[in-house]
């Protein structure tokens, strides 16, 4: 695939892309995540997060192949945009960005929130505003100077998010009872359904964790190499959570629904632990925010570069960094203005549908790129013919099946939105 040229430097190998994306996955959601699949499926929670793992791995799979083939920066947006054009990547484009800014915002409002609850003066008012500054604007300052420096953050928070779920994990198996983690019978398919769709949400995040593409040393092999690490890493750490938290707590895991590893941890050690476990989903929401700051804002720039988004001031490269700036502080500015203005609630509903749009048209490009270029595929290639995109693509589907009435009509609006904003763009450049 003939790159397009970029004034971004070729920084990040496998060690730091497989911690991009494990950071962005494994968010403040693995700290409340046990007590609610474990209301669903009690002893059995288990299985679902096997068979919630095997499928994400599918579709993880093709962002392996496509991102080998396709190594601009943009993650998925520029593989959609690659396989299908300029309006199918407008689409994508915008709805990753918008998905992430939302996500942001709650993350954001999330962690400012726990702070808040410790030490209430930051609960509201100017304290607040002033937090939620900083913490935008730091990062800002953090990815603008460098990639290395971005990257250096990620690797940090990763390391320190997973020290206090592995010491859980290790200290907690002593007091795990075997009787907890026992069940008689299989989950029915409705059940297990219903907890796979919660359970998708929580294994979302590659989609960002690879936008830097276009800065991955030898991506053909880097990209596929940190993904299959990275989901492998995901759901180890996830099983063994939900192990430990279950082994524990056995029925009483579902009333602790605010933060059942933090109660998980206080049986296990005492009120050290208890603290120890709050510090991890601060952190934890700290290192989302660092991750998607250091990525999202790459798609941004990635429009302005194929101009997609005809303004192109965004894709300007720093001449002494060599990063994106001015897609970066734009970014972290809606960002900031979203989360201070708490008006992503009303459309939070988008995001939830549009990183399954996502990985459709992720999927199904995997599909257009090898029919596109027979004779001389290169790159990573799934194993297994057509069977793991085909299966990819009936598992977004089917999740895709689950959403609401509202939710699907909200999705289609903001698609007709955003088709007639790329249609005038058309018209008006054809004109000049």
């Amino acid at each position: 695939m003939i790159q397009k040229e970029e004034g971004l430097k070729r920084r990040v190998g496998v060690l730091g892309l497989s911690a991009n994306i494990v950071n962005i996955i494994i968010g403040s959601g693995i700290f409340v995540l046990p007590a609610i699949v474990a209301s669903y499926m009690g002893a059995s929670s288990i299985i679902a997060y096997l068979f919630c793992g095997l499928l994400m791995a599918m579709i993880m799979l093709c962002f392996a192949e496509a991102g080998s083939k396709v190594t601009n920066t943009g993650g998925p947006y520029t593989y959609i945009e690659t396989a299908f054009g300029d309006y199918a990547g407008f689409i994508a484009g915008f709805f990753a960005i918008g998905s992430n800014l939302f996500a942001d915002a709650a993350v954001s409002n999330a962690l400012v929130n726990v702070i808040g609850s410790a030490y209430p003066i930051f609960a509201e008012g100017l304290p607040r505003f002033v937090f939620l500054f900083i913490l935008f604007y730091g990062m800002v300052y953090i990815n603008v100077i460098g990639l290395k420096q971005g990257i250096g953050l990620v690797k940090f928070n990763t390391l320190m998010k997973l020290i206090p779920l592995l010491l859980l994990i290790v200290i907690g198996f002593k007091d795990v009872s075997i009787s907890n983690l026992y069940f008689e019978n299989m989950p029915s398919i409705k059940t297990l359904g219903e907890t796979s769709l919660i359970l998708f949400f929580a294994f979302q995040g590659c989609e960002t964790g690879i936008i830097v593409g276009g800065e991955v040393i030898n991506p053909k092999r880097t990209i596929p190499r940190a993904i299959l690490i990275s989901i492998t890493t995901v759901v180890v750490v996830y099983v063994l959570i939900q192990t430990v938290s279950q082994g524990v707590m056995g029925s009483d895991l579902p009333d602790f629904k605010a933060a059942p590893l933090a109660e998980t941890a206080k049986v296990v050690m005492g009120s050290f632990g208890y603290t120890l476990l709050i510090i991890g989903a601060v952190i934890s929401m700290f290192g989302y925010m660092s991750g998607t700051i250091l990525n999202s804002p790459r798609i941004v720039y990635a429009l302005s570069r194929d101009n997609v988004i005809p303004i192109k001031a965004l894709s300007k490269i720093h001449k002494s960094f060599a990063t994106p700036y001015v897609a970066i502080i734009v970014y972290a500015t809606i960002g900031f203005i979203l989360a201070i203005s708490g008006s992503f609630e009303q459309l939070a509903v988008i995001a939830s549908s549009s990183m399954l749009i996502l990985y459709l048209g992720v999927a199904l490009s995997v599909i257009k790129l090898r029919k596109s270029e027979k004779d001389s595929y290169e790159g990573f290639k799934i194993p297994g013919g057509w069977t793991v995109p085909i299966v990819a693509i009936a598992t977004i589907l089917y999740f895709l099946s689950n959403l609401s009435t509202n939710e699907m009509a909200v999705t289609g609006i903001v698609i007709s939105i955003l088709s007639l904003i790329f249609l005038i763009m058309r018209f008006i450049r054809r004109k000049g």
